[in-house]
C-alpha cells in the first residue's frame, strides 16, 4: 500500500528548537523523525511514500536529493577511499513523491491534493509524519480489511502528565492521572479507503470536518493500542526520544529486532 505522510505543518511547539527546519526533519539521533518512520512502514513492506509538503518543503526535500547511503549504513572503505562497499542500505528501494500542498493548506485539503496519485489505490495509509510506535502494523491493517469500513485511526492513551480535575459548582470533586483515565487520543496512524476522497471537500481539515461525517455514517474505526506510541509535539518529547535510542534498542526499531524480517 502507499503511504500519504502529512509533512506541511509549521511545529509551533518546536520552534524554539529551530525555526528554519520542518517538524518533519527534527532529528532523532543524527537521522529526522521522518526517516525513522518511513522505515517503520518499509519493514512492513509499504515502501511508496507521497509527501505532502508544506512549510519548508526545500528542507525535506534537498535532504533526500543528498541522501548518502553511507552516513546511516556500515560500510567497507578500500583502496584509498577510491571503493565504497555498503553492507546494507536503507532507501535503494524506496519510492518517495514530493507533492507541494501549500505553506498553509489543512490536513483535508492536503489529502485531496494528493488523490491523483492514488488513483488505482483500493487502501492506503496515512500518518502526520512526528509519532513512531512499535504497533504490528499487518495486524491493524488485517483489522481494517476484516470490517469493511472507509476510515479508521490509531487510538492510545494520554503520553502527558497532565492530571483531569472534576469540579461542581466551582468545588472539585476529583483529581485524577491521566494514565488512570479510560480516556483515549487520536495516535495517527491512518488507513483510508478510497472512498475516504468523497468525504473530503476544498479547503477543509480532515478531523474537524471529514471525520463528523465518517462517525455520523459509522464509517470510522478506531483501532486500540497500548503498547509504545510517542508522538513529538514539543522540545520535550525529542529530548525523551533521544534518550530512548541512546539507551539502545529504542522500541520504535523494530526493523533491528532478532527475526524481525517482515
Amino acid at each position: 500500500m502507499k503511504v500519504v505522510l502529512f509533512c506541511g505543518g509549521l511545529g509551533m511547539r518546536l520552534r524554539d528548537y529551530d525555526e528554519n527546519i520542518p517538524k518533519p526533519m527534527v532529528t532523532i539521533g543524527y537521522r529526522p523523525i521522518i526517516w525513522h518512520l518511513m522505515k517503520y512502514y518499509a519493514h512492513f513492506g509499504h515502501k511508496d511514500f507521497i509527501l505532502c509538503l508544506g512549510y519548508k518543503a526545500d528542507v525535506i526535500k534537498q535532504y533526500f536529493l543528498d541522501y548518502n547511503e553511507c552516513l546511516s549504513n556500515d560500510f567497507i572503505l578500500a583502496d584509498g577511499g577510491r571503493q565504497i562497499e555498503l553492507l546494507n542500505s536503507d532507501i535503494h528501494d524506496w519510492r518517495i513523491t514530493f507533492a507541494d500542498t501549500g505553506p498553509a493548506s489543512p490536513i483535508g485539503e492536503r489529502l485531496r491534493q494528493v488523490r491523483h496519485y492514488l488513483e488505482g489505490e483500493e487502501m492506503f495509509l496515512a500518518n502526520y509524519a512526528d509519532c513512531l510506535t512499535d504497533m504490528d502494523l499487518p495486524a491493524y491493517v488485517e483489522h481494517f480489511r476484516a470490517r469493511k469500513r472507509i476510515a479508521a485511526l490509531v487510538t492510545v492513551a494520554p503520553s502527558s502528565s497532565f492530571h483531569y480535575v472534576g469540579a461542581s459548582d466551582g468545588l472539585v470533586t476529583s483529581v485524577r492521572d491521566v494514565h488512570g483515565s479510560k480516556l483515549r487520543v487520536n495516535g495517527g496512524f491512518f488507513i483510508f479507503r478510497r472512498e475516504i476522497f468523497d468525504f473530503v471537500r476544498e479547503g477543509e481539515d480532515l478531523l474537524d470536518d471529514a471525520f463528523p461525517r465518517l462517525v455520523e455514517q459509522q464509517q470510522l474505526l478506531g483501532y486500540e493500542y497500548n503498547g509504545f506510541w510517542k508522538a513529538m509535539d514539543t522540545f520535550k518529547d525529542k529530548q525523551q526520544l533521544d534518550e530512548l535510542l541512546a539507551r539502545g534498542n529504542p522500541p520504535w526499531e523494530i526493523w533491528r529486532r532478532k527475526g524481525a524480517d517482515a
